[in-house]
C-alpha cells in the first residue's frame, strides 16, 4: 500500500506545554529568549492540538489521507529526559492512535523532533555521549505503549538541520553556537538512532526508520574548485548522515581538515547501521554552492539557486529536484538503499482567506503536483519509493520564523483557532482518491 500522508512535529502544533506534567524542552527555552523567534512568539499554545486532536484526525480522514506522521514530546513522557515517567503524557499519545486507527490512517511516530527535555540539555545535550543512550531509555517506554498499534517509527528528523540550525549557528534552539565543533552533536544523534531502533524492535516494532532532510548539490560552474565544493557540501549536508546508517562508515572528512568523524568510538558504527526498514527523505530544494571567495573554516560558499520561483521563504521550487535526489540515492548506494519515504515536502505561502472565506493557495496546488509528478518520475526510473507526506496538515508554529510562514494545508487562525481547508486541501483530497499510487 502507497502512503499519502501529511505531517507535523509536536512542539510546532501542540501546545499545552505547561500541561499534564510535561516537562520544559529546549525549544520552550529558547523562543522565551528574547529576539530568538520573530516577533516573540513561542509554542505555548501553537495549535492547540493537545486539546483539538480529535478535530484534526477528522480533518485528515475527510482528507482521504492514509497515514500521518506526528512527532511525540519527549519531555511530555520523561520530563527530566529519563527517570520517571509521565503517565499522563503517554495517555494523551494513547488517545491520538487510537483515534487514528478507528479512522483508518496508519500512525507514523517519530521519536525526535528537535524538542529535547531541557533537563537532558543542561547536561550537555547532543554533544554528552549519554544523551544517545537516554533516547534509547525513551524509545523503549514509547514502544512498550505504543508499538501494538503504531507500525512505523522514526528515530531522528533531519539531524543535519538540528546539528547546523540548533549547535552550529544558533539559529534555533538550543542556540549554541560552534560551528565545525557541533560536529558530535551530528554523531550522537546517530548513535541515538541506532540504540533507539535496537530498544524499539526490543519491544515489537515493526518498520523502522530515520529521516533526513536532503538536497541534490549543484556546482555554481565547471571549475575544478567549484565541483570540489560541491562535493564538500554534499559530504556535510547527505553523505554525513546517510553513508553510516547505510553503509556503516563515515565519508570522507579531509575538506574540513578532520580524519575522523569527532566523538566517534570503537563500536559506534556498528550500532549506527542497524538495518533499516526504509529511508525518510525530506525534501524542499536544491542546494548551488562555489568555492569560497575567502578562505575560512568550511570549503564552499552559497551561490543560489535562480531562474526558478520562489516560496514565501525564499526556496526555490524545483520539483525535479526531488527526481534528481531519489535517482542520485539510488545509483550511490544501490541495494543498500531500503523503500524510500517521502517523508515531509511542501511550501509556504502567505495564505489567507479571501472576502469569501476561501484559502485559494493556487501556488501550493503547483507545487504539490510538480512534486508528486516528480515522485512518479522517479518510481519509472525504479527508486522504491512507498510514501509521499505533505508538510504540513496544519498551519503551524515554524520554527524562528513563528507563525509567519504557512506552510499548512488547513489554514489556522491562532486567535480562534478556527480551521479552514485550503484549495490544495481539496485539489489533494481529489488526488488521492484518484489513484492509489502517484
Amino acid at each position: 500500500m502507497f502512503l499519502w500522508g501529511t505531517a507535523t512535529a509536536s512542539y510546532q502544533i501542540e501546545g499545552a506545554v505547561a500541561e499534564d506534567g510535561r516537562g520544559r524542552s529546549v525549544w520552550d527555552t529558547f523562543a522565551h529568549e528574547p529576539g530568538k523567534v520573530k516577533d516573540g512568539h513561542t509554542g505555548d499554545v501553537a495549535c492547540d492540538h493537545y486539546h483539538r486532536w480529535s478535530e484534526d484526525v477528522t480533518l485528515m480522514a475527510a482528507l482521504g489521507v492514509n497515514s500521518y506522521r506526528f512527532s511525540i514530546s519527549w519531555p511530555r513522557i520523561l520530563p527530566s529526559g529519563h527517570g520517571a515517567v509521565n503517565e499522563a503524557g503517554l495517555g494523551f499519545y494513547d488517545r491520538l492512535v487510537d483515534g487514528l486507527c478507528a479512522a483508518g490512517i496508519v500512525p507514523a511516530a517519530t521519536l525526535f523532533h528537535w524538542d529535547l527535555p531541557q533537563a537532558l540539555e543542561d547536561e550537555g545535550g547532543w554533544l554528552n555521549r549519554d544523551t544517545a543512550s537516554r533516547m534509547a531509555e525513551y524509545a523503549g517506554i514509547v514502544a512498550a505503549r505504543l508499538a501494538d498499534r503504531v507500525p512505523i517509527w522514526i528515530t531522528l528528523n533531519e539531524p543535519f538541520i538540528h546539528m547546523v540550525f540548533g549547535y552550529a549557528l544558533g539559529t534555533h534552539a538550543p542556540g549554541r553556537t560552534m560551528f565545525l565543533d557541533a560536529l558530535p552533536a551530528a554523531h550522537h544523534q546517530l548513535l541515538g538512532h541506532g540504540l533507539a531502533a535496537q530498544a524499539l524492535r526490543a519491544h515489537g516494532a515493526g518498520q523502522v526508520l530515520v529521516t533526513n532532510n536532503c538536497t541534490p548539490v549543484w556546482a555554481a560552474s565547471g571549475a575544478e574548485e567549484d565541483l570540489r565544493a560541491a562535493e564538500a557540501y554534499d559530504v556535510l549536508h547527505n553523505r554525513l548522515f546517510n553513508d553510516p546508517v547505510l553503509l556503516g562508515r563515515y565519508p570522507d572528512l579531509s575538506a574540513f581538515g578532520l580524519d575522523a568523524m569527532p566523538a566517534l568510538r570503537d563500536g559506534d558504527l556498528a550500532a549506527i547501521a542497524q538495518p533499516l526498514d526504509g529511508l525518510g527523505i525530506n525534501y524542499y530544494n536544491p542546494t548551488r554552492v562555489r568555492a569560497p571567495g575567502d578562505p575560512g573554516i568550511l570549503p564552499f560558499e552559497d551561490a543560489g539557486v535562480t531562474g526558478h520561483p520562489t516560496t514565501a521563504f525564499g526556496w526555490p521550487v524545483v520539483p525535479d529536484g526531488l527526481r534528481e535526489l531519489l535517482t542520485g540515492l539510488k545509483a550511490r548506494y544501490g541495494e543498500a538503499l531500503p523503500p524510500v519515504y517521502v517523508t515531509e515536502n511542501g511550501c509556504s505561502q502567505a495564505d489567507e482567506p479571501g472576502p469569501d472565506g476561501v484559502v485559494d493557495d493556487q501556488g501550493r496546488i503547483a507545487f504539490l503536483d510538480g512534486h508528486i509528478a516528480a515522485v512518479a518520475a522517479a518510481m519509472a526510473e525504479g527508486v522504491d519509493v512507498r510514501g509521499y507526506f505533505v508538510w504540513s496538515l496544519l498551519d503551524n508554529f515554524e520554527w524562528a520564523e513563528g507563525y509567519n510562514q504557512r506552510f499548512g494545508l488547513v489554514h489556522v487562525d491562532y486567535a480562534t483557532q478556527r480551521r479552514t481547508p485550503k484549495a490544495s486541501y481539496h485539489w489533494l483530497r481529489e488526488r488521492i482518491a484518484a489513484r492509489a499510487t502517484p
